[in-house]
């Protein structure tokens, strides 16, 4: 029962950290990252697909995006989704692909993106914090039924404790990295 408490924290923590991952890597950062385009979705026969979906996305370049299409006839909505969204990134559209410029960020742009970062780090954590509340009660909630001793209690908490720890300096970790990836000119 423990155990499976322990799992249960364990993953669902990993998962807090992905989701951190994911939401960074699709942040600009001076930087051409296709994953930049994922939350993108362009209307493809009717129904809504993200852009990596309908077409072949590559950053040949350090500060230049590439938008192949499978079809040509996307390229208008590829190219309508990507000025709708917030990046903020001009598509230039030349017949047959569509290229994105990512400009070299300013000093404040900068700034501004780290505190981004800080807080979105800092939301994985209170996650983070949280999943460990909720399986604390669920093992005081066995304690409070006589399903295990109050030795298995306080060792069950320790270790939901290290797990909570060691999540938390990763969620550090990827935030120092990424706050110097923006950082680094």
């Amino acid at each position: 029962m423990i155990k499976d408490i322990t799992h249960n924290t364990n993953e669902k923590m990993n998962k807090t950290v992905s989701v951190l991952k994911n939401e960074l890597a699709s942040m600009k950062a001076g930087r051409a990252n296709p994953t930049m385009l994922d939350r993108i979705e362009v209307e493809y026969y009717g129904s809504m697909a993200s852009i990596n979906q309908v077409a072949n996305v590559s950053a040949p370049e350090p500060r230049i995006i590439l938008i192949q299409p499978w079809e040509k006839s996307t390229l208008k909505a590829i190219e309508k989704a990507i000025l709708k969204s917030d990046l903020g990134l001009n598509p230039s559209n030349d017949g047959s692909v569509i290229r994105l410029i990512v400009p070299e960020l300013t000093e404040e742009t900068r700034r501004n993106l780290v505190k981004t970062v800080k807080k979105t780090g800092e939301e994985a954590k209170v996650a983070v914090r949280s999943i460990r509340r909720e399986s604390n009660d669920k093992i005081k909630s066995l304690k409070k039924n006589n399903e295990i001793s109050e030795d298995d209690l306080k060792k069950s908490e320790e270790d939901i404790q290290k797990i909570t720890d060691n999540f938390v300096k990763e969620i550090d970790k990827i935030i120092d990295a990424k706050e110097k990836e923006i950082m680094s000119v």
